[in-house]
């Protein structure tokens, strides 16, 4: 199949199969890291290094895999809401009511971790938790019965929980209430989606403006960790969103990537776009390479030396993807991620509510009483069965959306 009915098979899929897989993978590996912090007499490299330790583990690569594949897949969410007729400007407000919804779900779980008196909350901790997630899934849940009234009813009654939810929160001494900790990868996630949304829309997504807006992205967190800040103390709040532009950084990759393997280029050969692809990987790797003395590696921190190491990883991983699913039709295996993939919120939440589930009964996870390769293996085992409960979710169309 030469380039151009590639590119029109693409375009006319409701879904691009080798960024599923990429999304599926991530999620299931996203349950396995997150239980094998648990797991005693395992490498060290397969957990998240140390902040200060100049270096990364396998757990460490994948949340930028999570940012990596939200700027590949905004180029095709866009299209699809521009055929749907949706001006600019709606498709802006979606974005950031998207935005806000993980947002919202990050800092709720934020505060479900820490920052709680629970001697002063009306209900444990463990309980405001489980209903915070029950209040998520009634909020931005797809569920539809044939009165829309009642489909109407659940989102109303999703939202009063969650506000019913925060006016019964009690933070400790320090906090008072709920309070920016830190936003959770959810909400990480969101701020940096909506930044790069809005990149996408004032560039048109031009590959040129999207390498300068990461070169831009690179030089503010380079700036908000500079003597700036001591210097200029009343500004120093213009400065104090590092994080957000390092992560931003990371979904700009995925949107350049996703312009390399995807944008037409009038060119008739596959092997161009791997070559552009590999290029964009050295580019990346060079940049950490120059950077890691003055920013060391480290996931903690966001510093870009870790944001550019992890996407030229990705980059490498996709283009390994798309040869072996788009190009060569090796896809059958993708069946077994595809839960993940086409219910990623779902998937990402399932373990946390089977967590509370088990603090509410005073259990721990059986998983964290083994160790070595009996745990790892254990954990891969429990990412396994979630994906199948997933799977039996979709039959039943149990998924969340914004």
């Amino acid at each position: 199949m030469n380039e151009t009915k590639q590119i029109d098979r693409q375009k006319q899929a409701s879904r691009i199969l080798s960024i599923d897989a990429f999304r599926g993978i991530t999620f299931f590996l996203m349950i396995v890291v997150n239980e094998l912090h648990g797991i005693a007499g395992i490498s060290p490299w397969l957990k998240h290094m140390p902040a200060d330790a100049d270096a990364m583990g396998f757990a460490d690569l994948v949340f930028p895999a999570f940012l990596f594949i939200v700027g590949m897949s905004i180029p095709f969410g866009h299209q699809t809401r521009q055929k749907r007729g949706e001006t600019t400007s709606q498709i802006i407000q979606h974005s950031a009511i998207r935005a806000l919804g993980l947002i919202t779900m990050g800092f709720f779980m934020v505060n479900a971790e820490s920052g709680f008196d629970e001697s002063k909350m009306a209900i444990s901790i463990a309980t405001w938790s489980l209903l915070s997630y029950v209040a998520f899934l009634l909020l931005w849940g797809v569920y539809r019965f044939e009165n829309p009234t009642w489909t109407c009813l659940g989102k109303w009654a999703g939202l009063i929980l969650l506000v019913l939810l925060a006016a019964s929160y009690r933070g400790d001494q320090e906090m008072g209430w709920m309070s920016v900790q830190w936003w959770g990868i959810l909400g990480l996630i969101g701020w940096a989606y909506l930044i790069a949304i809005l990149i996408f829309q004032i560039t048109g997504g031009r590959l040129m403006a999207l390498l300068l807006a990461i070169v831009l992205c690179t030089t503010y967190y380079a700036l908000s960790h500079s003597s700036l800040n001591n210097l200029y103390p009343n500004f120093s709040f213009l400065l104090s969103q590092g994080a957000h532009a390092a992560h931003t950084s990371i979904v700009l990759t995925g949107l350049v990537c996703s312009s390399i393997f995807f944008k037409p280029t009038g060119s008739s050969a596959n092997h161009l776009r791997f070559l552009q692809a590999a290029g964009f990987a050295i580019a990346l790797v060079l940049a950490a390479t120059i950077l890691r003395p003055h920013f060391p590696v480290s996931k903690i921190y966001a510093t870009p030396s870790w944001c550019f190491y992890s996407s030229a990883i990705c980059v490498i991983i996709f283009s390994f993807l798309y040869y072996l699913i788009d190009l060569r039709f090796i896809q059958s295996w993708t069946k077994y991620f595809e839960p993940a993939a086409t219910n990623p919120l779902v998937c990402y939440l399932l373990p946390f509510i089977l967590g509370a589930i088990l603090n509410i009964g005073g259990w721990h996870s059986p998983l964290h009483q083994l160790t070595a390769y009996a745990g790892l293996f254990a954990c891969v085992g429990y990412a396994a069965v979630m994906l199948a409960i997933v799977a039996a979710l979709n039959r039943f169309n149990f998924k969340m959306r914004f």
